[in-house]
């Protein structure tokens, strides 16, 4: 065997999903993710999607599969959001919300939940607000434009959608319902145009208790997307990468149903070694128009760092779903 090939076998059986090689991986990501999350907060007092809500996701897959985590770290980061969305209580009582408006309020409740916070006074008023807002277009809109995890409505509801149902108080049940069976009405008319819209619709739509035959097609639907190399990309056409594989791979087995046995899903976590830098991160580059002023979080890929750490999550999270 000549050296070329011998190193080909190499990254070849390197990159074979085992459960070894796959610990392994989640082991070296999760120290970069956990950083990501503590330098959003010593460096900024708002909520974070892409350094909290995505790296808390991944934390809470370890911690279920006995990977080290510490509860500290859970602590530390539902404070921080719990404090920022106390500090705009009667914001949201009043239906006016803060920056990212349904899409902030979604995600935080998701961290929260994540996190493992408990419902208080807080999120009830952040529910309320989810109730109150855009209650009259039958579904929320998103009100940003920052790809691929602020830019899709399918995302927007799901996150709206899952906050409403899990954090309603019993007096907010009947009108939390009301929007509920609105974003159903409007689900059963739209349509996915890109993975982040694939992955979250069918996501909503196992969120919403659609009928087994909706949810398999919309996963079909995702599933025939994978590109060759067992990636997906954010946009067709484009080339695979972390935040769309780890993403698709996550929303096929939780809400499709897709054993992690499965040909398609072995074949994406293979991408995910192979692309796996040596620090345990991934790279995505970034594809929105930055507006806020750049911080560092020690996450590393500087202004491409926050849609790489969210990518980071969603890609450790596929990963450890297929633990044992």
């Amino acid at each position: 065997m000549t050296p070329a090939a011998a190193l080909g076998l190499i990254v070849a059986l390197s990159t074979t999903p085992t459960p070894a090689n796959v610990r392994a991986a989640v082991e070296r990501a999760l120290p970069l993710l956990v950083k990501s999350a503590q330098g959003h907060v010593e460096k900024q007092t708002c909520f974070a999607c892409h350094n909290q809500a995505l790296p808390l996701l991944a934390m809470r897959s370890a911690k279920a599969r006995e990977v080290a985590v510490g509860d500290d770290e859970f602590k530390e980061q539902t404070e921080h959001i719990a404090e920022f969305l106390g500090r705009n209580k009667a914001k949201f009582r009043k239906g006016e919300g803060t920056g990212g408006q349904a899409d902030t309020a979604g995600y935080a409740l998701y961290a929260l939940e994540l996190g493992g916070h408990k419902a208080d006074e807080v999120t009830a008023a952040v529910v309320e607000y989810l109730i109150k807002y855009q209650a009259d277009r039958g579904h929320w809109r998103t009100s940003s434009n920052r790809p691929p995890s602020e830019a899709s409505p399918f995302t927007t509801n799901y996150l709206a959608a899952r906050g409403v149902r899990v954090w309603s108080s019993t007096d907010q049940k009947e009108a939390g319902q009301k929007r509920l069976d609105a974003v159903r009405n409007w689900l059963a008319k739209a349509e996915a145009k890109d993975t982040e819209d694939r992955v979250f619709r069918l996501m909503l739509l196992q969120e919403l208790g659609a009928a087994d035959d909706e949810v398999r097609k919309a996963a079909d639907g995702l599933a025939k997307t994978q590109r060759p190399d067992g990636s997906w990309s954010q946009l067709d056409g484009k080339p695979g990468d972390a935040y769309a594989t780890g993403s698709a791979l996550v929303a096929l087995h939780r809400a499709g149903g897709m054993k992690t046995t499965d040909p398609a899903y072995v074949r994406g976590l293979g991408f995910l070694l192979r692309t796996q830098a040596a620090d345990g991160t991934w790279l995505v580059k970034s594809r929105s128009n930055p507006f806020q002023p750049y911080y560092e979080t020690g996450f590393p890929y500087k202004k491409d760092q926050f849609i790489s750490a969210a990518a980071s999550g969603w890609a450790a999270t596929a990963l450890l779903d297929s633990l044992p």
